[in-house]
């Protein structure tokens, strides 16, 4: 009888602390979530690639994994698809956030899901059919391109524009959203008085690259402006031609509703030459005022506007945040109370404020998981 009560303190024991073990295991996973974040470099689009470092800097790399995709993506799809589909190799791995959706991005979520098919996906400015794209992510976010095709136009007119010219090229006039923006940009011109002026400028991913890009800008505003005059609003679909667009416009005194990417920061800092220290990084009212301050002294006050949240920026880092919420309460991938809420409290970094969330409606029919965002003006 001693000898069997031994054997059952034994049994118990080792029970004990076999569930010790097992449950603290279970807390160790619970707590070895990753998110990818995947953007592009410092070249394209230098806020994306700032915001997944600000995210990393926030939760670690234990949790935060950042891969870029190559400047030339057109030519190296297989890079990209390579570079996305990297990431789901590893188990840890939960949710997956791109911005931008640059062509190849589809192919890589199906690369992705012929591994696994746990993975929240989200998405941020596609530039992708949206019903191919939204054929594979859960949740996409995009400009309302749509929206500022009457919204940008407007805005124009209100800083004194009597002209607006439009910067593309032929991959970006591909896309449906861009080519449906261009037409309404020349139907609200025409409805507010405005002449409409296509112009086509290189391919910052073709052989000239970034640098061919942001020559042709410098040289060709001074050429629009001598041709249409000071109250020519310029506009640029391209991330790489938004520092050299606001360059030559502020050398001009001509006029510059909105980036491509509405953004305090997008273009702007470097652009004017203005200053911002290490410890002042992401401190928006600062940027903001010194910004103000450049135009103001290079006398062309009122003739700048942009968003006041940086968009894509704002992707990222509401993409992250919902994602991490999503990972640990385990709600449906599309919580519309929750998506609202991350983007309320981004919001409130920049004071407050609001942006409006509409499903895209493509051809009729929404798509309640593609959301266009838009938000009012900051005028310089």
């Amino acid at each position: 009888m001693k000898k069997f009560l031994v054997t059952m303190l034994v049994v118990l024991l080792s029970l004990s602390l076999l569930t010790g073990w097992f449950l603290k295991k279970r807390k160790k996973n619970k707590d070895t979530w990753k998110i990818g974040i995947v953007t592009g470099t410092v070249a394209q689009n230098e806020e994306e690639y700032r915001a997944a470092q600000t995210m990393l800097k926030k939760y670690g790399a234990d949790h935060i994994v950042v891969q870029t995709y190559p400047d030339r993506f057109m030519d190296e799809q297989e890079t990209v698809i390579a570079n996305i589909a990297g990431l789901a190799s590893d188990p840890d791995l939960k949710a997956l956030i791109i911005v931008q959706g640059v062509p190849g991005t589809s192919a890589a979520i199906d690369k992705v899901k012929e591994m696994r098919d746990d993975l929240l996906i989200i998405v941020g400015t596609p530039g992708e059919d949206p019903p191919m794209i939204a054929a594979r992510a859960d949740l996409i976010f995009m400009p309302d391109e749509l929206g500022m095709g009457s919204a940008i136009i407007e805005q124009a007119k209100k800083l004194g524009a009597k002209t607006f010219v439009h910067y593309s090229f032929p991959r970006h006039m591909s896309y449906a959203l861009l080519a449906a923006r261009r037409e309404l940009f020349k139907e609200n011109c025409a409805k507010l008085g405005l002449d409409f002026v296509d112009a086509t400028a290189p391919d910052p991913t073709a052989d000239g690259g970034v640098s061919a890009t942001q020559q042709f800008i410098l040289e060709d505003i001074p050429r629009m402006v001598a041709k249409y005059g000071k109250d020519t609003a310029f506009f640029g679909t391209n991330c790489a031609m938004q520092p050299a667009m606001i360059k030559a416009i502020v050398s001009t005194k001509a006029i510059y509703p909105q980036p491509c990417c509405p953004s305090p920061t997008h273009g702007f800092p470097s652009a004017l030459e203005v200053d911002i220290p290490e410890e002042k990084a992401g401190n928006f009212p600062f940027i903001i005022d010194q910004i103000t301050e450049k135009v103001a002294e290079a006398g062309m006050s009122g003739r700048l506007s942009t968003w006041p949240v940086p968009v894509n920026m704002m992707f990222i880092e509401v993409g992250a945040e919902y994602a991490i919420n999503w990972i640990k309460e385990g709600h449906d991938k599309l919580d519309e109370a929750k998506l609202q809420q991350a983007y309320d409290n981004y919001l409130t970094d920049f004071g407050g404020g609001s942006v409006s969330i509409t499903p895209l409606d493509e051809n009729g029919q929404k798509i309640d998981h593609f959301k266009m965002i838009l938000s009012g003006f900051l005028d310089f």
